[in-house]
């Protein structure tokens, strides 16, 4: 892609998500969430592709009927209400179509199927943006209208994604899936705990965008489509290697890392407002993608491959891309853990 229209697209695409999060009033919001999606757009079908065309098509035709469920809830409410400031949801239906066209956005269960598919039709490098970077708009409103939002709702939807996620992923095969079905997984974490604990949710938020950044830049290093293609992770680089097993226990949530923190402190507040059933359901449901997790960590630190590779040995070129992303995300996504008593 040319390089002007390439910088033009992502100033397009970071000033639409700009937008809605500095954003009070309804259109305006929407307005970013619009110019968010259309930026977008052109950098999932640029691989001229069928499997880009697809990918494009079911991702534009999913938000945009979000964005308009969004619209139309809005509307309502600044019927009912008067006002299109964000912060003044009252309207009951508009705040039950607002939870569906954002979760719908997000691709939380029961409107994740578009995810997986948009995914695994894209490069690694969109699958990250689509991942990371799309999913602080619409987790912004969210965030701000939390106050008016139904937590059964929510609680429901939640529990829903974190066990869809951890079963979706566990028969699949292709990383950019796997990557997709845990995303689900740890937004359905953040959508249990956003009525109850706001602040939490933005934590496990920040912790999500580390983990799923660090793990996009080892698959981007390794050039790792499939499950096999992390076989000969060590053959690239050994610390590398060892560092994804890592990186991988923290996405799961074991102790000594910092992926362990979101989820004790959202167990610890769902018990503390007298939610233990839910709070068990969840910590099963961690098992499940702790699972996938343990089988892509045991494939690229724990194996090698059983015969050597008849194509191209990718593991005599170098990685080009810098590792200053990389090597500052991991730290974050696994030594963060002692700063616990900071945020309780």
């Amino acid at each position: 892609m040319n390089p002007i229209m390439t910088s033009l697209i992502l100033s397009s695409l970071a000033l639409g998500t700009v937008i809605t999060l500095t954003s009070y009033h309804w259109l305006l919001a929407w307005i970013g969430l619009e110019l968010n999606t259309l930026a977008i757009i052109p950098i999932i079908a640029k691989q001229h592709h069928p499997r880009g065309t697809e990918a494009t098509t079911k991702y534009f035709l999913t938000q945009a009927a979000a964005s308009a469920m969004l619209l139309f809830s809005s509307t309502i409410n600044a019927w009912s209400t008067g006002t299109w400031d964000i912060t003044q949801l009252t309207s009951q239906p508009a705040c039950i179509m607002l939870t569906m066209a954002l979760s719908m956005k997000l691709g939380l269960a029961p409107l994740h199927f578009w995810l997986p598919e948009v995914l695994q039709g894209t490069s690694l490098k969109t699958a990250l943006i689509i991942t990371t970077w799309q999913k602080l708009a619409p987790m912004a409103l969210l965030f701000l209208t939390q106050h008016a939002l139904n937590p059964a709702t929510l609680l429901t939807m939640g529990l829903l994604s974190t066990l869809i996620g951890g079963w979706g992923g566990l028969n699949q095969t292709q990383t950019r899936k796997i990557m997709a079905f845990s995303s689900i997984a740890h937004l359905g974490w953040m959508a249990t705990i956003l009525t109850i604990s706001p602040t939490i949710m933005i934590l496990n938020l920040i912790f999500y965008l580390l983990m799923t950044i660090s793990t996009f830049t080892v698959l981007i290093f390794t050039t790792s489509k499939t499950i096999k293609d992390l076989t000969t992770t060590w053959t690239i680089s050994p610390t590398l290697s060892s560092l994804t097993l890592i990186l991988l226990m923290s996405l799961g949530g074991l102790p000594p890392l910092t992926g362990f923190m979101p989820k004790w402190l959202i167990l610890q507040e769902l018990t503390s407002h007298n939610l233990p059933s839910l709070a068990t359901i969840l910590a099963m449901s961690a098992l499940l993608s702790l699972f996938f997790y343990l089988r892509l960590s045991y494939t690229t630190a724990l194996t090698l491959p059983p015969t050597t590779t008849q194509n191209k040995l990718k593991w005599r070129f170098y990685p080009k891309q810098k590792t200053t992303m990389f090597s500052t995300t991991l730290v974050l996504s696994t030594l963060l853990l002692p700063t616990t008593p900071l945020f309780l």
